[in-house]
């Protein structure tokens, strides 16, 4: 009988299909759905540092008291009542979730600054979360700020959540790294349990007719996991840390493609929001049919099979791909 187990974080997971967090795992129900589809583990919807500090500064009556004499202010955050529950409300989802599913459940926060997070971080260990994924996302825009002082930063937010709780932490992280297989090494070295390659940055549009800024959230398609594919295959071998890859996971050919790279697990959401909960027990069906075919017993067999553990100049071996990649387009176009 063929195996899918795999171990995340410290957790046997029944297969490597991981629900990531989106607006499916808002619900008891949303995250027992995905369990019945096949789901090794959930990972919860984000909650936002901004929502954390709305709600302890009682910042609603100042955010929107006298606004209308300032444009800009009108804009800058989403109404208190956009957001999807409330921090307590959060805590008691993670609670009755435990109580309703067997997978492992994880909590995900977003944000920038290690001030909330620890504090909360807390209690969603109290709440009885197996871990949490901190979703690093900000876009520094300040030119006095140098590359070397955002990723220390990032460095110690991960480093404070990680001394303030016992559960495993997994970090999302950006691309945007100058060196990103060092970045990888020191949050590694700080305790990161993951790295969830790769975060994804929504960029905003311009309505030119009510000359306004919107935001414009796009679902990934399969084309987005070259990306975090090529990075796991680089990493693997080479920290410690699981590498869960996210973005592009649309098929069991891409959940393949991952593993074979050296992911841990697969992450989505853009193919479940597009195709419904269900849909996880077709890719599960289709990674089955592929190792069938090609005769591998387990999942952990697959792991790293194409991975560049054993080259002995990975960065010499990347420079090659992209020769043969340019001269193979010129040679088919000419």
């Amino acid at each position: 009988m063929l195996d899918l187990t795999t171990t995340y974080m410290g957790y046997k997971l029944r297969s490597p299909l991981v629900a990531s967090a989106s607006p499916l795992s808002e619900t008891v129900d949303g995250i027992k759905r995905l369990e019945d589809a096949g789901a090794g583990a959930v990972v919860m919807f984000s909650l936002f540092e901004e929502q954390l500090k709305l709600e302890q500064l009682a910042l609603d009556h100042y955010l929107t008291y006298g606004t209308e004499s300032y444009a800009e202010a009108l804009s800058y955050f989403p109404e208190p009542q956009d957001f999807k529950t409330t921090s307590e409300g959060y805590l008691e989802l993670i609670r009755k979730a435990k109580e309703s599913v067997e997978i492992p459940i994880f909590a995900s926060l977003n944000g920038t600054t290690p001030e909330k997070w620890v504090s909360y971080a807390q209690k969603i260990e109290e709440a009885g979360a197996d871990g949490l994924e901190l979703n690093l996302y900000s876009i520094p825009t300040d030119p006095e700020i140098t590359g070397a002082e955002i990723e220390q930063h990032d460095i110690d937010v991960v480093n404070a959540v990680r001394r303030s709780i016992s559960i495993p932490v997994a970090v999302k992280l950006s691309p945007y790294f100058s060196n990103m297989a060092n970045m990888a090494k020191r949050f590694d070295e700080v305790g990161a349990s993951s790295l969830v390659l790769f975060n994804r940055f929504y960029q905003p549009d311009i309505d030119v007719e009510t000359l306004e800024v919107r935001p414009n959230l796009l679902l990934s398609t399969p084309q987005a996991q070259r990306l975090p594919m090529r990075w796991i295959a680089i990493l693997y071998g080479r920290i410690h840390a699981d590498l869960a890859a996210t973005g592009g996971v649309h098929s069991g050919m891409d959940v393949v493609k991952m593993l074979l790279a050296g992911a841990t697990v697969t992450m989505m959401a853009s193919a479940l929001l597009k195709h419904g909960h269900s849909y996880l027990s077709t890719i599960e069906h289709e990674l089955l049919a592929w190792m069938t075919e090609y005769e591998y017993v387990s999942v952990a067999e697959m792991r790293g099979a194409l991975s560049q553990q054993h080259a002995e100049d990975p960065a010499a071996y990347e420079r090659a791909q992209y020769m043969k990649a340019l001269t193979y387009y010129r040679a088919v176009k000419s």
